[in-house]
């Protein structure tokens, strides 16, 4: 694993005296020639990042011979739109240098846990609202190529996560609540998407998941959702729970099927 900052100067958007410097880690494949890559978005309602939703999952995509990358990206204190900022910067400067680090630059997925999956939705449809500084990198596409959103905090409305959205934008900011629940703001150039939750999720409410599929249906935007009747919110790689512990090699057999391999 190495350890790339986002930003080489200033790092834009930031909240006051926070010091904090976003970064990713990269955990390369054992591959010869080039193929695709996942950047992970751990969880952590916008106030932390769940390390279990990590560094364990880009290792298991290491496992299926796709590379991996974990983005460490801001959270509360800081508000929108610094995490979507950190997620564009992430996918441009992997897609840049998808030739030096043996990556197909058009096989570049994102994915998210909770509001992580808020996050990898985020880019997935306002990808063109990401600009931020001048430089070689605001010219590469922040536009990923599938998105892989694990029980995902989606809605602002009457499913939504509060803590998540207070954290996001503040408590008072209706506009913005209403402009980043995210089953308002799917097109047809949605990248396309796999889904899973659990049924009785008593953190993130199930029709999260429901809401975003039907606006990609909507779309006609191709979308795999797998819902497991049982199993807590947060549960990452689900090691603990062999029902829903399935996902990820269903989601491994969902990149082969679009050549990330």
């Amino acid at each position: 694993m190495s350890r790339i900052d986002l930003w080489p100067g200033d790092v834009p958007a930031s909240a006051g005296d926070d010091e904090f410097r976003p970064y990713i880690e990269f955990y390369p494949a054992a591959v010869e020639e080039p193929v695709g890559a996942v950047i992970v978005f751990p969880g952590g309602g916008y106030s932390h990042r769940a390390a279990h939703e990590g560094q364990p999952v880009a290792e298991f995509f290491n496992s299926k011979g796709i590379h991996a990358f974990v983005v460490q990206y801001r959270t509360a204190p800081h508000k929108h739109p610094a995490p979507l900022l950190d997620a564009a910067r992430a996918v441009r400067m992997v897609r840049n240098n998808a030739e030096e680090w043996n990556i197909r630059a058009n096989k570049i997925a994102v994915c998210g846990f909770s509001a992580g999956g808020h996050l990898a939705a985020s880019i997935g449809v306002l990808y063109d609202e990401a600009v931020t500084v001048e430089d070689d990198l605001q010219a590469v596409s922040a536009r990923p190529d599938g998105l892989i959103l694990c029980y995902p905090v989606i809605s602002s409305g009457e499913f939504g996560h509060v803590g998540s959205f207070d954290n996001l934008v503040g408590k008072g900011n209706l506009v913005l609540r209403k402009k980043m629940s995210l089953e308002t703001r799917v097109t047809s150039e949605t990248p396309p998407t796999f889904l899973w939750h659990t049924a009785d999720d008593a953190g993130v409410p199930v029709e999260n998941s429901f809401l975003f599929s039907q606006a990609l249906r909507r779309c006609d935007v191709p979308f795999e959702l797998h819902v497991f009747p049982h199993g807590r919110h947060g549960l990452g790689l689900a090691l603990e729970n062999s029902d829903v512990a399935a996902w990820p090699e269903l989601c491994a057999t969902w990149l082969q099927q679009m050549n990330w391999k």
